[in-house]
């Protein structure tokens, strides 16, 4: 039999940041890493709407995309993080990305209410204004 035991198979994605990153870790990292320790990565990830591998290479410190939106999603989903949306008051955060990244939906008066707001000002808004229907 080889590998190391099992009793300590849930530390590997915490100790994995925390080589990667540094201590203290970033709050959100920490709790990617405890929430993959608790199951696994891969159903972390499928949470996520991520792949396991984006999710390793976040641990590893080795993501070099867009890393803030990846913590918004952490944030939303594994932490239950909010915002004050304008359109609907408390949104989690990662579904605020999820409304900001949404296409035009002109059937929708809520999607277009969205639309509009993500790109009216909205605080939360990684996009900007200038760009309603």
């Amino acid at each position: 039999m080889s590998g190391a035991p099992k009793d300590r198979a849930p530390a590997r994605p915490v100790a994995k940041a925390i080589a990667a990153w540094g201590e203290p870790l970033p709050d959100w990292v920490e709790f990617l890493a405890r929430a993959c320790a608790a199951t696994s990565q891969a159903a972390v990830a499928r949470r996520l709407g991520y792949s396991g591998a984006l999710v390793s290479n976040v641990l590893g410190a080795k993501y070099k995309a867009d890393l803030a939106s990846v913590e918004t999603v952490v944030r939303g989903v594994l932490m239950a993080a909010t915002v004050a949306c304008p359109v609907v008051g408390d949104l989690a955060t990662d579904q605020c990305l999820g409304h900001q990244r949404a296409p035009w939906a002109p059937h929708n008066p809520q999607r277009i209410a969205f639309y509009r707001a993500c790109r009216a000002g909205c605080p939360h808004s990684r996009i900007g204004g200038g760009h309603d229907q």
